[in-house]
């Protein structure tokens, strides 16, 4: 997994949402590579091939004279492997990988919706130093799972489990120890940013992959969408027409923690908004790879003149950004948050194996106005960071984790907010950090037996700001005067020339 690490004191990041075992990548479907062959771009297309032939023979050739030779015997698919991740490596693309059965199996458990474990999305590193150790890293927590409800965040490190240190195991290890049966518990010890550390008890359950969560916030309808699936279009025109019943005046489309999903998923959700003109484009040397998704307004249903804001944030990656850039590109919504991820690249998963496969890009995405976005993100027309703790604060939340506190007091998972308010007040007299976040956690701690809250109000600070706007007078002017993101591009571009331009006089 790749991440776009910010500001690492950042404590809380708001509501969080579900990921696979890396950032989800923008798939297309599955297709045999061996049965393709690429354009290639040299006029000598025939030299070209004479030299991949060339490496592809000397490639087995020292396969074989490795597996012959070697000190010790060695079991040809260590070599396999070794060979399979040297080769995706070299190409230096984080979305490019060789897929061991960790990954397939996380791919298999997507794709039948449900599996035993803690609901953490995580990463880890093959290579592992004394300066750099492998500990393993959260993508994030699904939510409503244990690990979301224990309040883990996104880029928080699990530096051991179950006493292992997590820099010495491998990724099919981590998963063999955090899944298991469902009533069962694991400890974790987390550590965020440079050096808060504190131990969380997850208790494993039945982990199903949810995609669209949606409900009402007086007369604006909400919408979260957690994952782009091939169920997530049918989910998204629910909402909308509960929110039609409901006489809905404005839309907050919450792609917060989005990692993304299939492409033809979110085409699909866009067209839902956009009634003409492109959606997103796909540019690669692959011909049959360059295609042009359009909307068409037989697919639009959602009514016109409903003011629409996007929450997006660092966590809002791949096939959620294709939606806020289409909305923004088109001047249909307004995005309040935080600056989205940015991974503009497109990926086919192909199996090799019952086992193994590989994740290959084949491609860029383009937002309507023409622009790729990759290592670049989206920014929000409204920016609305979370506050961060203090150091006194950060010292609170350990001692707070590490006593169990909020797990001893909660006696009533049905408090009412007065009582919420008035528990939060008491533990601030031990644990001083801000009472908000102190209620917010308070919340969770209850959610562990109830269903969990859609929103919540008090806490989320950029919920809030993407509600006033959709209730602005002047959204129409807003939305409208809005920057493409070409228009926002090419003035970061005349801005850094400037910006050369004086530090070379």
């Amino acid at each position: 997994m790749i991440h776009s690490v910010k500001n690492e004191k950042r404590i809380w990041a708001g509501t969080l949402l579900i990921a696979l075992v890396s950032l989800i990548l923008i798939f297309l479907p599955t297709v045999s590579v061996f049965s393709q062959t690429a354009h290639i771009p040299s006029d000598d297309s025939s030299s070209y091939n004479i030299k991949r032939r060339q490496y592809i023979d000397l490639l087995g050739s020292v396969f074989d004279y490795v597996h012959r030779n070697y000190v010790d015997e060695v079991d040809p698919e260590i070599l396999y492997q070794g060979a399979m991740k040297g080769l995706m490596d070299s190409l230096e693309d984080p979305y490019t990988t060789y897929m061991d059965l960790s990954m397939t199996r996380d791919i298999s458990d997507t794709t039948a919706g449900n599996f035993g474990g803690v609901g953490l999305q995580i990463t880890k590193a093959v290579e592992s130093t004394p300066e750099k150790p492998a500990y393993v890293e959260v993508s994030h927590p699904m939510e409503g799972t244990p690990g979301y409800l224990a309040g883990i965040q996104p880029q928080d490190k699990i530096i051991s489990i179950d006493g292992t240190d997590t820099s010495t195991i491998t990724m099919d290890e981590v998963l063999n120890i955090l899944r298991g049966e469902i009533g069962t518990t694991v400890d974790l010890i987390i550590r965020r940013g440079e050096s808060m550390e504190f131990p969380v008890t997850l208790k494993r359950a039945l982990i199903e992959v949810p995609t669209v969560k949606y409900g009402m916030i007086e007369d604006i309808g909400y919408l979260r969408i957690i994952e782009f699936t091939p169920q997530t279009p049918q989910r998204v025109q629910d909402a909308l027409d509960s929110f039609q019943k409901e006489n809905f005046t404005g839309l907050v489309i919450d792609l917060r923690n989005n990692p993304g999903g299939l492409i033809t998923s979110v085409v699909e959700v866009a067209d839902k908004f956009i009634d003409k003109g492109p959606i997103v484009s796909t540019k690669s040397r692959l011909t049959y790879e360059n295609f042009m998704y359009t909307a068409s307004p037989k697919q639009t249903t959602m009514p016109k003149g409903i003011p629409i804001a996007v929450l997006i944030d660092q966590g809002s990656a791949s096939a959620s950004e294709i939606l806020a850039g289409a909305l923004k590109d088109n001047h249909l919504a307004y995005l309040v948050g935080e600056q989205t991820y940015g991974k503009g690249s497109v990926q086919k998963p192909l199996a090799l194996s019952a086992t193994d496969g590989i994740k290959i890009t084949t491609a860029r995405y383009y937002t309507p106005s023409d622009t790729n976005i990759d290592k670049i993100g989206i920014p929000p027309d409204l920016e609305v960071p979370f506050p961060e703790l203090t150091e006194q604060e950060q010292e609170s939340y350990i001692k707070l984790m590490e006593d169990g506190v909020l797990t001893k007091r909660m006696t009533n998972p049905n408090m009412s907010e007065k009582e919420i308010d008035q528990l939060a007040q008491e533990l601030y007299k031990t644990y001083p950090m801000e009472q908000r976040l102190l209620r917010r956690l308070i919340r969770l701690e209850a959610d562990k037996v109830r269903e969990p809250r859609l929103y919540d109000l008090d806490f989320d600070l950029q919920l809030n700001a993407a509600l006033e706007v959709v209730q602005r007078q002047d959204f129409d002017r807003l939305v409208a005067g809005a920057k493409t993101l070409k228009e926002l591009q090419e003035e970061a571009k005349l801005e850094e020339e400037s910006q050369d331009i004086a530090t070379a006089n």
